[in-house]
C-alpha cells in the first residue's frame, strides 16, 4: 500500500496524491454480495433539502459486510482484498469450509491465504479472528466493536482505526477510541483482531475541486458570503465576522455547543474525549 504523486501537467495534478492500489488483487466484486443502493442527494420523502451540499458523485454498488461475524467455529480463507467505495478501509472476501463467502474489513497486514476464523470460544489472537471481549488478552488492539450484543460492530471501521482494551472488571470492559475516549461495553461483545488497514488514506490530497463531486460532495459555501437574509453571518460592508458567535443557518451555535442528548448511555462513557 502506498502513495503515489502526479506529474505536475496541470494546475489539479501539482499537489494531488492518490493510492497506488497495490493490495487491490481484483477489480470485480463478487456479484451476490452486491447490492443497489438508493442515494438521497440530502432529500428527504418529500423532496426537501434536509442535508446541504450533497449530490452528483459517481455511480456505485453497495458491497455487503459481515459486521457480526457470526458464522462461528468455521475456517475461512481470505480470497481476494477489494476496493469498496462505501468506506475508506478496504474489504477481504472470505472464502469459508462450507463453501460460503463474506465479506469482512481487511485488518492491515493481512495477505491473501490468511485463515481466519470467528468463535464464541477463545481462539488465536491473529489479525481477522473474531471472538467475545472476555476472551481477548487487555492490551490487544481490535476493531469492528460491537456496542450491544448481536449487533454487529459499530466502533473502529474506518481506515487505520484502532480499539486498545484497557481492563476488564466486572461485567464490563474499558475500551480506549480513536478519537481518546475511554467507555464501557460489555464482555460478552464481539470484536475482531487487529487494526483496520488502509492507515495511508488520511495522508491523501484531493488535488482538485471535481474529485470532491466524485465523492458526491457539493461546493460547501460559508455563511459570510451569503446575504443576511440567508445566514445569520451574511451581510456587511467588505469582509466582516458579523460580530456574533458562529452559528447554523437556523441560529445553533456550532462551535462549544454540546449536542449529545443521550442521558441513558452517559453511564457508559468513563472520559469523554475532550
Amino acid at each position: 500500500m502506498g502513495i503515489k504523486t502526479y506529474k505536475p501537467t496541470t494546475p489539479g495534478q501539482r499537489e494531488k496524491t492518490g493510492f497506488t492500489f497495490d493490495e487491490i488483487t481484483t477489480d470485480r466484486p463478487f456479484r451476490k454480495l452486491v447490492e443497489s443502493f438508493k442515494r438521497h442527494a440530502g432529500r428527504n420523502n418529500q423532496g426537501g433539502i434536509t442535508s446541504r451540499f450533497r449530490g452528483g458523485g459517481h455511480k456505485r454498488k453497495y458491497r455487503v459486510i459481515d459486521f457480526k461475524r457470526n458464522k462461528y467455529d468455521v475456517t475461512g480463507s481470505i480470497e481476494t482484498i477489494e476496493y469498496d467505495p462505501y468506506r475508506t478501509a478496504r474489504i477481504a472476501l472470505v472464502k469459508y469450509m462450507d463453501g460460503e463467502r463474506r465479506y469482512i474489513l481487511a485488518p492491515a497486514d493481512i495477505k491473501v491465504g490468511h485463515s481466519i476464523i470467528a468463535s464464541r470460544k477463545e481462539v488465536e489472537i491473529v489479525a481477522g479472528n473474531a471472538m467475545p471481549v472476555k476472551n481477548i488478552p487487555v492490551g490487544t488492539i481490535i476493531h469492528n466493536v460491537e456496542l450491544h450484543v448481536g449487533r454487529g460492530g459499530q466502533i473502529g471501521r474506518t481506515a487505520g482505526s484502532m480499539v486498545t482494551l484497557m481492563a476488564k472488571e466486572g461485567g464490563n470492559a474499558l475500551l480506549k477510541m480513536p478519537s481518546g475516549e475511554l467507555r464501557k461495553i460489555s464482555l460478552e461483545c464481539m470484536a475482531t483482531i487487529g487494526s483496520i488497514g488502509n492507515s495511508e488514506h488520511a495522508n491523501i490530497k484531493v488535488g482538485k475541486a471535481g474529485r470532491t463531486r466524485w465523492l458526491g460532495k457539493r461546493p460547501h459555501v460559508r455563511g459570510t458570503v451569503m446575504n443576511p437574509i440567508d445566514h445569520p453571518h451574511g451581510g456587511g460592508e467588505g469582509k466582516t465576522k458579523g460580530g456574533r458567535i458562529p452559528v447554523t443557518p437556523w441560529g445553533k451555535p456550532t462551535k462549544g455547543y454540546k449536542t449529545r442528548r443521550n442521558k441513558r448511555t452517559s453511564q457508559f462513557i468513563v472520559k469523554r474525549r475532550k
